[in-house]
């Protein structure tokens, strides 16, 4: 009787403490706003200032499209800043493609700290900072976490096509693979329930997803995928985790490169 009682004083408390630091456990925001490189600035990137709608000024870059082309909208994964995507950046601008990359509150120099609606609010504000800039054919891209941003906003704000890579079904369903003994799904205020909203998502969707990914794992992305809506595809890169898919070269790529500018 001691010893049950033991282990579940101790459940409480660590189920007490992950519920008081969860924030924590879900964002991990590099505050420091990095230095757009001068050769960046010749491709024609510029530092921009988004304000959203409770007042805080968010970070990005932007490149204007060339003549026919539409702009990808870039919502990063849980950790570091839009300078930890350059290499995904330039490729967009080298096809011609119009190019914001966001950091959301509390990330990369913005004001602020991360939640599931701020970042919804802050995905709002950019859509509002380019449509009014004329840039009305947009594309969502979303890379783990921020597949379940690109998801919500293009539920309240369709976009000509949406791109999610190493994408979860739901927060809570990654968490409670993560912690299997605590009650995750009554835990979570943030939930990013992207399983929930994918059907009401018109848009053609591209979904891109590593065979070794042990943080967000395949069958994940694959729940996700059943439940949207076609013209959908899935693109599975064999031999990729989580944060490599694109060093699969081609294989990552090809199919990105044939769905942007189709």
């Amino acid at each position: 009787m001691k010893t049950a009682f033991i282990v579940a004083a101790l459940g409480l408390t660590v189920g007490a403490l992950i519920f008081a630091l969860q924030r924590k456990l879900i964002y991990f925001p590099d505050p420091s706003a990095p230095t757009l490189p001068d050769a960046d600035r010749e491709r024609g990137f510029e530092d921009v200032q988004i304000r959203t709608a409770d007042g805080l000024p968010l970070r990005a870059w932007h490149r204007p499209p060339a003549p026919g082309h539409p702009t990808v909208l870039i919502f990063h994964g849980n950790a570091g800043h839009r300078g930890d995507r350059l290499d995904l950046i330039r490729y967009l601008a080298d096809l011609g493609l119009g190019v914001l990359a966001l950091d959301y509150r509390g990330y990369g120099g913005s004001e602020g700290a991360p939640s599931e609606t701020g970042l919804y609010a802050d995905a709002e504000a950019a859509v509002g900072w380019l449509e009014a800039r004329g840039l009305e054919r947009l594309v969502y891209f979303g890379e783990s976490l921020g597949t379940g941003v690109a998801v919500e906003l293009a539920t309240r704000r369709a976009p000509e096509k949406l791109v999610l890579e190493a994408a979860f079904d739901s927060v809570v369903a990654v968490g409670q693979r993560a912690y299997p003994i605590l009650p995750v799904s009554w835990m979570l205020r943030d939930r990013f329930e992207s399983d929930r909203k994918i059907a009401a998502v018109q848009a053609p969707l591209l979904m891109l997803h590593g065979t070794e990914d042990d943080i967000i794992p395949l069958d994940h992305g694959r729940r996700l995928f059943d439940r949207a809506k076609e013209p959908k595809r899935f693109v599975v890169l064999e031999g990729a985790g989580h944060n490599d898919l694109r060093l699969t070269g081609d294989a990552y790529f090809g199919p990105l490169k044939a769905f942007l500018l189709d």
